[in-house]
């Protein structure tokens, strides 16, 4: 195998991956050194294969509620819990082929095993048996990950207190669950369990659940879940967790006070670390500040020659974000002087029913920017489309700003109103505003309508409310 390359990225998840891949494209040399899966924890742990699950959940609870829509289905509805978690393992399975193939359609050469960085841009890598080879680039990109956080009280020992990667492989479906953290990942472990069955308890620091959105749509997202018989306690902590064979017993502070709850499994869903132990970058000088690799616009690091994305870096640890941070990466390295990231117009997703999109600023934000401010909402109660689908929970949420009518923040609650999110994600990239939006016509019935009549409910011209 040869040894010399002209870029060498350490990590095939999506910013990882990607970097390669754009990397080829432009003429680059490439190697890319994995210790796991292709694809990295998005593909095979994470982003894709918790969206099968979310999927079965969702069918589930249609087949459920299938007399709502005309439909009489003889006999009980029973969820495989065994066969759920196969068929997203195959799902993962099959994206983690696809990236094999990408990388070999692109001439990228994959080394198997667990990377150090050395300095004078090389990096040596420990192979099957143990064997230690030394290979080297003109540019060495990290992009390694993250890992699920640790709290101190709530260590994880993969059986009773676990994180997202083993609540996707679980031997058999838990009767009660606590799940501690209602991020995003949290947030849609909660209700996928709660949908199949079993009884969850959402434990939330912060005063509400999705906390880093809009307060009223996370507000509208709690009452949904405790519509279908989940509980929720915000503003609580869990102090610890005692295990007693096969009982877990949460101690949680709650603003009533200390309340113990009695479950099977704790999901620990409290946020992602970065992967930056043990991989040489105090032996190559690359400095880190809280955690995280410090990079430039570029995400060049201190020491020429060595960059970072993704997970590893400043920003949020999003799937997309490390990829258009790959991209970035490369195009300068190639010479391209691409655009900088706007970190301020990047669109979030939760995958729970109803879903949750946003991007910019929340209402709370705008205002204490020192904005004057128009906001826009249409419920989906009075979406034609909505109603006709069953889907009326929900509503968009639009912030503009009064004085010159930019497009300030959007956030959505409602059926696939993740799939909705980028077209506003566009519009403020191209700087459109509340009047350039509601002069152009949106198709009806559809979901997406309600974008613009949110936007109509904002300046005064709504026709449906």
């Amino acid at each position: 195998m040869d040894i010399s390359f002209d870029i060498i990225v350490v990590g095939s998840g999506p910013g990882g991956y990607v970097a390669a891949i754009r990397a080829s494209q432009l003429g680059f040399k490439v190697a890319v050194i994995e210790r796991a899966e292709l694809g990295g924890i998005c593909l095979n742990w994470g982003c894709i294969p918790t969206k099968a699950l979310l999927k079965s959940a969702a069918v589930f609870k249609y087949l459920k509620h299938a007399t709502d829509y005309g439909i009489s289905i003889n006999g009980e509805t029973k969820a495989d819990f065994e066969a759920i978690v196969k068929s997203s393992r195959g799902v993962a399975e099959g994206m983690s082929k696809g990236i094999q193939f990408l990388f070999k359609k692109n001439k990228i050469t994959v080394i198997n095993g667990t990377a150090c960085l050395k300095p004078g841009k090389k990096v040596e890598v420990t192979e099957a048996g143990w064997q230690k080879n030394l290979y080297e680039a003109k540019h060495i990109i990290i992009a390694t990950g993250g890992r699920s956080k640790e709290l101190p009280g709530l260590k994880q020992d993969g059986k009773k207190i676990i994180s997202y990667r083993e609540a996707m492989t679980l031997p058999s479906q838990p009767q009660r669950m606590v799940v501690v953290g209602s991020g995003a990942i949290g947030t849609e472990f909660a209700y996928f369990y709660q949908t199949l069955g079993t009884q969850v308890t959402l434990v939330e620091f912060l005063p509400n659940i999705l906390p880093i959105e809009d307060e009223e749509i996370s507000k509208l997202l709690d009452r949904s879940f405790k519509k279908a018989g989940m509980k929720i306690l915000t503003d609580s902590a869990v102090e610890n967790v005692i295990v007693e064979d096969d009982l877990c017993k949460v101690n949680i502070r709650t603003p009533k006070g200390m309340q113990t709850v009695e479950c099977d499994i704790v999901l620990s869903a409290v946020g992602v670390v970065a992967n930056i132990e043990n991989i040489g970058l105090e032996d190559c000088g690359i400095s880190t500040t809280y955690g995280k690799i410090d990079t430039d616009a570029c995400y060049r690091t201190n020491v020429e020659g060595y960059y970072a994305i993704g997970d590893v870096v400043k920003g949020p640890a999003l799937a997309h974000v490390a990829s258009a941070e790959g991209i970035i990466c490369i195009e300068h390295i190639a010479g391209l002087k691409p655009e900088p990231l706007d970190y301020g117009n990047i669109p979030g997703c939760t995958y729970s029913s109803p879903e949750v999109a946003s991007v910019g600023l929340t209402e709370k934000k705008a205002l204490e920017a020192g904005y004057e401010i128009k906001v826009g909402k249409f419920p989906f109660t009075a979406s034609g489309k909505a109603m006709a689908s069953g889907a009326r929970d929900g509503m968009i949420k639009v912030i503009f700003n009064a004085a010159d009518g930019q497009w300030l923040g959007a956030h959505f609650i409602g059926e696939n109103v993740t799939e909705m999110i980028a077209g506003v994600v566009t519009a403020r990239k191209m700087k459109a505003t509340g009047h350039d939006i509601l002069k152009a016509v949106h198709p009806h019935p559809t979901m997406s309508e309600a974008i613009m009549e949110a936007v109509a409910a904002a300046y005064g011209e709504v026709i449906h409310l």
